[in-house]
This record gives structure tokens, sequence and C-alpha cells, in this order.
């Protein structure tokens, strides 16, 4: 009998060992891994530049207080902002913790109570992302959810005039919403979303937990529409594998932030920000990026040339690396039959087939990949018409 809560529908998989886009679990057996984390391990498993800063900063200090003067929280601080565009940061130790940051901040600057989010978004799991979630069964059996959160359908501008008021701090959105389906936000929505924000004296609140750190081809998702957020939400891939999360924001918004109103004990830990010093250094570079977009569009074009034939196969989307193929059934069966031949992939929402490879796969593992997941769908679609 396990001795932890049954939080996770956990796979039969014991990893022991793990490098590059490759992890081998207990049996020996090894397998492709395009799921790194969920995101999270966008340089790969443990990536030997970072390995080297971690173990450089285990050798001085591992932990402090934020009491003190940190330079690597000021270097890294740098990194984002420089790659962002914005001006400020605070650290955090995940996804969660940054978009609960994003929404104090965004209360305490306008003093305003609501936050406007989208159906089928996903904000983290606390009290308050999960009301910030537009999706319901994330909060099946919470009881009362925090107020005041308004959930619109994404892509609708209408739905979202009627929504916004004298009350709206701001609106929070993922420019693809990663655990939702993959579903793109349409970048003259989005666009529009961000003046009717201004216009109310709204602030723009975009989570970036998966879509950020080069996973879409560009430092941050936002890039590609040339979005002007207040804030914007950061974790997953920031540090390769250690905890970390960070909300960006304009310095306007410095003085709703001041000494005592926020606070993360273990938030920018030398020893994360020794890894992601490295990892946002290695990311950010523009030849890295380039490299991220062809090696997206040659594994979109891979799928989509071997699934053409599969009627149950609707399209292949995303961007950069987060690429989904949304099938006309649930997507769920065909994780552990891809994961039989070596493959670990995920679902996103009830119908899409998530991949997040590392961002430095190899193009033979992005072949290898798409040849097992083509094989899988064909296999699966097959068995399932002969059988009717």
């Amino acid at each position: 009998m396990s001795s932890l809560f049954p939080t996770y529908a956990r796979w039969d998989i014991t990893p022991i060992k793990a490098k590059g886009a490759w992890l081998t679990d207990k049996s020996g057996k090894k397998y492709l891994d395009f799921t790194t984390g969920i995101s999270v391990c966008n340089l790969g498993h443990v990536p030997d530049n970072v390995k080297q800063a971690v173990n450089e900063q285990l050798e001085k200090f591992w932990h402090t207080s934020n009491l003190f003067q940190i330079e690597l929280q000021e270097e890294v601080a740098k990194q984002l902002t420089a790659a962002s565009g914005l001006d400020l940061v605070f650290f955090a130790n995940s996804g969660a913790e940054a978009n609960e940051a994003a929404i104090k901040l965004a209360r305490k600057a306008t003093g305003r109570p609501k936050i406007i989010t989208f159906i089928d978004s996903f904000h983290g799991r606390t009290f308050g992302t999960m009301a910030a979630t537009g999706q319901e069964k994330i909060k099946t059996g919470f009881g009362p959810m925090l107020e005041k959160f308004e959930y619109v359908p994404f892509n609708d501008l209408e739905a979202l005039k009627a929504a916004v008021d004298e009350e709206t701090a701001a609106i929070m959105f993922e420019i693809i919403q990663g655990e939702g389906g993959l579903n793109a936000g349409d970048p003259e929505f989005l666009l529009q979303v961000e003046q009717l924000a201004h216009d109310n004296g709204s602030l723009v609140i975009v989570d970036e937990v998966q879509t950020g750190i080069g996973r879409t081809g560009k430092p941050f998702a936002f890039q590609h529409i040339g979005l002007n957020p207040d804030i914007v939400s950061s974790a997953k891939g920031i540090a390769s594998g250690l905890p970390l999360g960070a909300i960006i924001g304009k310095k306007e918004l410095a003085e709703a932030f001041s000494p005592g109103s926020h606070g993360s004990t273990f938030g920018g830990n030398p020893v994360s920000l020794a890894a992601a010093k490295v990892t946002l250094d290695t990311i950010f570079d523009n030849e890295f990026l380039e490299d991220v977009t062809k090696k997206g569009e040659h594994l979109s074009s891979l799928l989509t040339e071997g699934l053409s034939s599969i009627p149950q196969v609707k399209k292949i989307k995303g961007k950069g690396l987060m690429i989904g193929i949304e099938m006309n059934e649930e997507a769920a069966p065909f994780i552990p039959a891809a994961r039989e031949k070596g493959l670990l992939i995920l679902t996103a929402g009830t119908n899409t087939i998530r991949l997040l490879p590392p961002l430095n796969v190899r193009e033979e593992e992005i072949n290898q990949a798409a040849a097992i997941l083509v094989e899988t769908i064909k296999e699966h679609v097959y068995e399932k018409t002969a059988g009717q």
C-alpha cells in the first residue's frame, strides 16, 4: 500500500535514469520522452551546463532568506526582463504560485476585485488559481470558490465586452491553452483583448507557465502577436526541472508590491536560480529559438503527412515544439499505446494528443517519435474499425 495520497493517476513506470530526450525505467526499458516533465525539462534531462552550475552553487550555499541581497536573483531577473520587455520580477516556486502573485498584484494595483479568464483555461490548483481556472472539473468537491472571477468563451470578443466592467482588475489568459486542449487565441482577438482591458483601466495578465521559455519559438508566446502585457507569469521550463516560478511586470506596478505585501520563503532559491541562469542563457539565444521553430515545423509536417489518410485526425495544431493532434475521439487510449512502443506523450483536454519534446531534441529523435506516433494511431484506428 502506498503512503502517498492518490492525487495522481500514475503510470507504471519507475524512472532510474534520464538524459537528454531519453528516460530509462527500473526494468531497463528506454523511452523517448516527449513530455519533458510537462514542458519543464526544455533542455532535456540533466543538461551538462545546468548540472555544472547547480553543483557549483551547492558548494557555495543552498539557502539563506529573501532578507539578504542575492546577486543571482538580480542576474536572472535581468535575463527575464530583457527577454520579455518588462521591468520587474518576483520569484516564486511554481506556476500556481506565480499566478497567485499575478492575481494579488493586479487586484492590489488597481483596487478592483474581479479577474476575467476564459473557459478551458488552466491557471493552477491553489484556491486562487483554481478559482481562476475555467474548467469545472478542477473545482469539483472543494466548496465555494474564491470571488470574484468570471469566465467567458475563448476568442469571443462580444462575450468579453459584456463581462468587462468598472470592477475588472485584469483579464488573464494563455496564448495557447496548454491543459485545455491546445486551443490558440486568435491574434486579432488577443490584440482586442489588450485594447479593451487598457481602455477600461484593467491590466493584462498573460499566463506563460507552459508556453514560455522558448517553447513556441520565442522567449514568450505573446511575442508572436506583439502584445504589451502588464504581467507575465512563468515557471515550468525556467530552471530545467528545479522548482522556480516568476512574474514579470511593468515598473508602474512596483508600489503595489512594496515590502511586506507578498513573499515566498523558498522563492528565488539560489540553487534553482543557478539552474535558471544557464537555462535562460541557452534558450534565449536567437539561433536556438530559430532552431525550435524549424524543429516544430518538421515535426508538424511529418505528422500531417503521416496522418493525412486518417479521418479520425481533425488537425495538427500548436506552435514551435508545443504540438497537438486533435482527434475526433478521446485521446486517452493513445497514450499507453505509444508508451508500449517506447514513446512518452500526453493528452490536452479530452480529444488532443500533446507533444512537448525537449527544445534541443535531435532530428533523428523527432523522426523516430513521429514514426511511432503515426504507427500507434493507425493501428488503433484500424483495430477499432475492424472490430465494428
